[in-house]
């Protein structure tokens, strides 16, 4: 039973925050990021104790349960230090910032983060998740907070010198190293040195890049597949379909309930931490959708699908957007959900079928995870896809059984960059596998968002009614994305200028007008430590690589010329950054491929969106053509497009029939009315 202390909620009680709600009846006396708290530390001359994590986060849940679950632990906080709870997927701007704060002090990061400061904010401690008491070689926390309490007493002007030289460090690192331009030749060493070093990270055996822990990073398998694209290089291609190939097989991909985890603990992608992220999901099902553009392999689709699925059916409200993440946890222990013994199997299915089931997926007595089993179809000679499908029913029966299980717990809210991502993809899946179900799903989301989080400015979460937090530069970013994707599935012009009107809010909040460059805050936002700029592709794509490519699509989409330039200032910016280690940056590489490809636009002109106009799209859509763009103008939608799209004036069905005009450095050729002549040029491009 809880004790009285425990039942006494603290200041996160009225948040929304699922992640700071699980805090709220902790004995340590949280506070919310906010200036009460910081007023208080600086009133009662304290110094900040800062934890920053996320609701699905397992080592975060282990920390709680360890310390601040604990009488001994808050006592001492609550006595010697102001306590602020961050759910970094709120608050990006914040954990951004006293991350690279722990990477500067520790060489690495990761949640739990745990930073120590002054009223002032400025940080003197920092590191990740600390047991209470000493173990292993790891302080304690109960030590490291006597110890800074001590310092803060005793030595204070230690403490302060070194967040001095730590805050100088970290300003520097911000010194972006930059570079009046690029020239053509360095652009495609850049891209020739990114792909050598793929292929020399590449795990030949497994799949996927370096050695454990193994992230998906889906971006790089983007990457991939444009150079190939552009190259004609076979092995780049082997790349992604190893890498695709043995993450599905892997236990990292839920063979009952569909959907990918956040990363693989080992390199041959068996074990995960097992809290499933959307943005994961959503990054994923594009790289899927793209493989079977080009392999036209229907095991590409079929997974694809079954992450859309998913998260159709487990992550998506009634109102239409999407929740964030699934836990690594069910009943306080991790896995526990997605683990069987033999003998479960053969509970459900029965002693021959569990039998075979257990042989093909790797269900054994031993376990291959804390005595259980991962499903999973690693190392195996067969055809994986055909075992799925053999298993079909079986794999729905055992999901049922699931169900009947304590879930992992759910964090519903929803968050505009991530939904925007799933947007993309949802958008990807309808044209790509020609289901409007995807297509709905994606308008939906792309409609509550616009409703619910669009208040004259973008903001950045939803939850239980309310809308909060100014949006940051990968709102914008990702939301334009999806809705670039939304518009080249349905051609409404709606979405076109929703995108638009978020770009150029963008560039209004974020630009800096001097240097180049997206701020990861708005100007509007509030002012921190530092104001980074962040490009680095990491478990995401960043804003700024995603808004460079938005830009180059809507220069071509609309014929604005400014948005080229943008695309120029933001190479030039980031280019003597990117050149340092370009395997870091892939997103942002896609646009400089796109820059180095013969980009095409295929304008397809119709009296109304008929039969003719379909069979053009369907043409496309079954191609992999990524440096083509694709606007379709009928009679419904010309009023509001040429609105957006001037220039489109000019181009006319032909004689009453449907008309594609491919356009290719900056010319057009003759309109095309017959479906072969079309294929036939647009082979050239593939």
């Amino acid at each position: 039973m809880p004790t009285s202390t425990e039942q006494k909620a603290n200041h996160l009680i009225d948040e929304k925050s699922p992640y700071l709600l699980q805090h709220a009846y902790n004995p340590v006396d949280w506070y919310p990021w906010d200036e009460k708290a910081f007023a208080k530390a600086e009133r009662e001359d304290k110094p900040i104790f800062l934890s920053i994590g996320y609701s699905t986060c397992h080592w975060c849940h282990v920390m709680e349960e360890e310390s601040f679950e604990d009488e001994e632990v808050a006592e001492f906080l609550n006595e010697h230090f102001v306590s602020i709870k961050v759910d970094r997927e709120e608050r990006p701007d914040v954990d951004n910032i006293y991350m690279k704060v722990c990477q500067a002090l520790t060489g690495r990061g990761g949640w739990p983060l745990t930073v120590v400061m002054t009223p002032d904010k400025e940080p003197f401690f920092a590191g990740t998740y600390f047991p209470k008491e000493s173990r292993m070689g790891r302080p304690g926390l109960l030590e490291i907070l006597r110890g800074i309490q001590s310092a803060w007493e005793d030595d204070r002007s230690a403490l302060l010198q070194s967040s001095s030289q730590i805050m100088e460090a970290i300003k520097q690192k911000e010194k972006v190293d930059s570079q009046t331009n690029l020239s053509t030749t360095e652009m495609e060493d850049l891209i020739e040195r990114a792909y050598q070093n793929f292929k020399g990270t590449f795990d030949r055996e497994y799949g996927g890049f370096g050695s454990a822990p193994k992230f998906p990073l889906a971006h790089n398998l983007l990457f991939l597949m444009r150079y190939w694209k552009l190259s004609a290089d076979q092995e780049a291609l082997d790349l992604v379909t190893k890498t695709l190939d043995n993450m599905y097989a892997g236990g990292i991909y839920d063979h009952l309930g569909y959907g990918f985890a956040r990363y693989s603990t080992d390199r041959k992608w068996l074990v995960p931490h097992f809290e499933k992220m959307l943005y994961d999901n959503a990054l994923l099902a594009i790289a899927y959708l793209e493989a079977y553009q080009i392999t036209d392999d229907d095991a590409y689709a079929r997974v694809a699908e079954e992450i859309l699925t998913y998260v159709s059916r487990d992550m998506t409200s009634t109102s239409g957007g999407f929740y964030s993440a699934e836990d690594a946890d069910s009943e306080g222990v991790e896995g526990k959900f997605y683990v069987w013994t033999p003998a479960e199997i053969k509970e459900v299915l029965g002693d021959k079928e569990g039998e075979e089931f257990c042989q093909y997926y790797d269900i054994t007595e031993e376990g291959n995870f804390e005595g259980k089993s991962i499903p999973n179809l690693i190392g195996q000679q067969f055809n994986k896809a055909e075992v799925d499908e053999r298993f079909k029913d079986a794999r729905e029966k055992l999901f049922a059984a699931r169900e009947k299980r304590v879930h992992p717990d759910k964090d519903d809210k929803i968050l505009t960059g991530w939904n925007g991502l799933m947007i993309a993809a949802m958008s990807l899946g309808a044209r790509v596998l020609g289901e409007g179900k995807y297509q709905q799903l994606a308008q939906q989301a792309s409609d509550f968002l616009w409703e619910n989080l669009y208040q004259d400015r973008l903001l950045a979460r939803y939850r239980a009614g309310e809308a909060a937090y100014l949006a940051y530069a990968d709102d914008y970013a990702f939301l334009i994305w999806g809705l670039l994707e939304l518009y080249q599935t349905t051609f409404n012009p709606e979405y076109l200028k929703r995108a638009l009107l978020l770009n150029d809010e963008l560039l209004e909040y974020f630009w800096d007008d001097e240097a180049g460059g997206l701020y990861f805050y708005g100007e509007d936002g509030e002012e921190l430590i530092t104001r980074p700029k962040e490009v680095y592709d990491g478990a995401m794509p960043s804003g700024n690589s995603v808004a460079t490519l938005n830009f180059l699509k809507l220069a071509k989409l609309t014929g604005d010329n400014k948005l080229e330039e943008k695309v120029e200032e933001q190479i030039s910016f980031f280019g003597g950054q990117i050149k340092n280690n370009p395997t870091a940056y892939s997103y942002f590489l896609l646009s400089i491929l796109s820059t180095q490809a013969e980009n095409r636009e295929v304008v397809i002109v119709a009296e109304q969106q008929q039969e003719e106009t379909e069979e053009m799209l369907e043409v496309l859509r079954a191609n992999f053509t990524p440096f083509t763009t694709q606007v379709v103008k009928t009679k419904e939608n010309a009023e509001q497009l040429l609105e957006i799209v001037p220039f489109l004036a000019d181009y006319q069905a032909v004689t009453g029939q449907t008309a594609a005009y491919i356009c290719q450095d900056f010319t057009c050729q003759a309109p095309i009315t017959d479906l072969e002549e079309l294929k036939k040029q647009l082979i050239v491009d593939n």
